[in-house]
């Protein structure tokens, strides 16, 4: 079969198509036909080898895919532990969920991960409260664009965004956020970007923080958090380490910081059941609305890496095996 598979570690460079043996699969596991396969800004660091977990090569990355069990069956979409840019995967059938009528694949694949890490990020981790400020850290991206609208959805008070150009700042409004700002601010001085934050919620601090950046941002968005305020991190889209925070600055503020990785709910089916079964159906309905960032020929993963890399794209980006 066709799949993206990397020999070293490195940039888009290293994304090769090539035919490799057909994964077999382990007890407990189902072979599925790969309709659409999702492409998530972690893919980058797993190509790099500079993520959380070590990798080892070869490899064919990518987590999550929309298909069919091989010999017929329902649509539905799924989680990996690697292996999804391909014609082919193996996966439990316990980490699939059926995909209703009027679901594209890009909306299904937008929601079992991103989606499902913007549920967690909100519910799981922060706590969300009725009347909270919550800032979203690229507000236009696949995690982000979904975050706006749950938190809207859920009761936030005020939703400020993030996004790198005026375009992408628009559609954070367009989505339900109050307030865009540039994170460009933070290139320099984190104050500048704690300055923004407060100013973009009346001159007063805020009360969650979704971030996945790093850094300035990082460090400019705890310094804006009110009292009892959290700050999530999922990322480190900044490829920069974040200057280590002393638990005398949580104290002060009664502040927290809490990280969040998707991987362990892999590892709790329930929890990421809690998040499919409340967010297919808003999907379904048109209630939640995921972006569509774009559809790339298995043979262009490359492009699609460095799309993501240099901030043109909005939304999910998925690739197609059949091209």
């Amino acid at each position: 079969m066709r799949a993206v598979q990397i020999t070293r570690f490195g940039g888009p460079e290293v994304l090769d198509v090539v035919d490799v043996p057909e994964p077999e699969a382990v007890p407990g596991q189902q072979l599925y036909d790969v309709s659409t396969a999702g492409v998530n800004y972690a893919d980058t660091h797993q190509v790099e080898d500079s993520y959380l977990a070590p990798q080892q090569l070869p490899l064919v990355p990518g987590a999550e895919f929309v298909g069919t069990a091989a010999g017929g069956g329902p649509r539905v979409v799924g989680l990996l532990g690697g292996g999804g840019y391909a014609e082919r995967v193996a996966a439990h059938p316990r980490l699939t969920w059926p995909v209703p009528d009027g679901v594209t694949d890009e909306q299904a694949l937008a929601v079992v991960l991103q989606g499902a890490t913007a549920w967690h990020l909100l519910r799981t981790s922060a706590h969300l409260a009725a009347g909270d400020t919550v800032v979203v850290i690229a507000g236009a991206g696949g995690v982000g664009s979904l975050a706006v609208q749950l938190a809207r959805r859920w009761g936030a008070g005020r939703v400020i965004a993030t996004a790198s150009s005026p375009e992408k700042r628009a559609l954070t409004e367009e989505l339900g956020a109050d307030a865009s700002i540039d994170p460009a601010l933070a290139d320099d001085d984190p104050k500048t970007f704690t300055a923004a934050l407060r100013e973009a919620n009346g001159g007063k601090p805020v009360d969650v923080v979704l971030e996945m950046t790093g850094g300035n941002v990082l460090a400019g968005s705890l310094s804006a958090l009110a009292p009892f305020g959290r700050l999530v991190t999922y990322g480190m889209a900044a490829r920069t380490p974040s200057a280590p925070v002393p638990p005398g600055a949580l104290m002060q503020k009664s502040r927290a910081v809490i990280g969040f990785w998707l991987a362990h709910c892999m590892a709790r089916p329930h929890m990421l059941d809690d998040a499919m079964t409340e967010l297919l159906p808003l999907v379904a309905d048109g209630a939640l609305k995921p972006i569509a960032g774009g559809r790339y020929p298995l043979t262009a993963v490359r492009e699609a890496h460095q799309d993501l890399l240099a901030r043109r794209t909005t939304g999910k980006l998925v690739l197609d095996p059949s091209r």
